[in-house]
């Protein structure tokens, strides 16, 4: 996908065509209906002018009841005459165009998107779930209303609720955090991976809306911030994985406590010697050796035994 000419084209112009105060316009339907009143008195002089000005000044009633237009802040209406783009309007406030302009809302504000936990594979093949919680808004009005489809699938619920806009975003949402959750490992136990969705955060976040700007550009989509908000391991292999990774910490814990009773015992032997306590053999410094590592190990308390004779009983 070429996104660079993507982001720098945009057909998207402000509405320039005539607008006028939506206040004033009501002011001029108040004429329109004086004057239809005032030339209904004269419907005994002129029977057949009367009813054609009645005509002509109910239909022009009619046409400007059409043109109005409400903008709220965050809030634009793209302008097509007769199939013809002519321009975005965003100006806030209440006007009155011209009737034959076809008006279609768009509403410019940031909004969320919960992704629901979906199962995809990790990089090493392993089921997961994983969810995205998106903040996007529409930066290009034209590619939005002409870029994409606009049609909407009846027998679909959740096209029924949702703008084909919005549909596109859930769609490549989807679409790119399987992308995302496929290219790293759920952590690192098999593979020595410095980023997994695990450990990775803001890494992993950023190359996920990195991913998704360059979808979403197609449909004039700026995504402000996309987050992974869910990861689990998916139901069929947790109870297992959850017991890997406490095999995993009871290992590493181990490892920790060996290394330190090793330094103890060390340091044990090296105070006996240098201050002359006691001197010991090989043998009896094995013993002792052994007997340090047994309980400093132990997952238990020691239980001590008092010997009241030599080293030898």
């Amino acid at each position: 996908m070429n996104t660079n000419s993507a982001e720098t084209t945009t057909q998207e112009k402000d509405f320039n065509g005539f607008k006028i105060s939506g206040f004033i316009m009501i002011f001029i339907q108040i004429i329109i209906i004086a004057a239809m009143i005032l030339v209904a008195q004269f419907i005994d002089k002129n029977e057949g002018l009367v009813v054609v000005s009645e005509i002509i000044l109910f239909l022009l009633l009619i046409l400007s009841a059409v043109g109005f237009v409400m903008i709220e802040p965050n809030e634009a209406r793209v302008m097509i005459f007769f199939g013809k783009y002519k321009g975005t309007l965003k100006h806030n406030g209440f006007f009155w165009v011209n009737p034959f302009f076809v008006k279609k809302k768009l509403v410019i504000r940031a909004r969320n998107l919960d992704i629901e936990p979906i199962k995809v594979n990790d990089k090493k093949g392993n089921p997961v779930m994983i969810g995205l919680i998106l903040v996007w808004r529409i930066k290009d009005t034209y590619k939005v209303m002409f870029d994409i489809d606009n049609k909407t699938d009846s027998q679909s619920k959740m096209n029924e609720r949702m703008n084909s806009y919005q549909q596109f975003v859930a769609i490549q949402s989807d679409a790119a955090l399987r992308d995302i959750a496929g290219q790293f490992a759920y952590d690192n136990n098999e593979l020595d991976d410095d980023i997994t969705l695990r450990s990775g955060g803001e890494e992993v976040n950023n190359k996920l809306e990195m991913e998704l700007n360059q979808r979403l550009t197609l449909a004039g989509i700026e995504v402000v911030e996309a987050r992974i908000n869910y990861l689990a391991y998916a139901p069929e292999i947790a109870a297992v994985m959850l017991r890997r990774q406490q095999a995993t910490a009871i290992i590493a814990a181990r490892e920790k406590i060996v290394e330190g009773a090793v330094s103890m015992v060390k340091m044990a032997l090296d105070k006996l010697s240098s201050e002359e306590i006691v001197e010991l053999d090989d043998d009896k410094k094995a013993a002792m050796v052994s007997n340090l590592l047994v309980v400093l190990c132990a997952d238990e308390q020691a239980r001590p035994v008092v010997n009241t004779g030599t080293l030898h009983q």
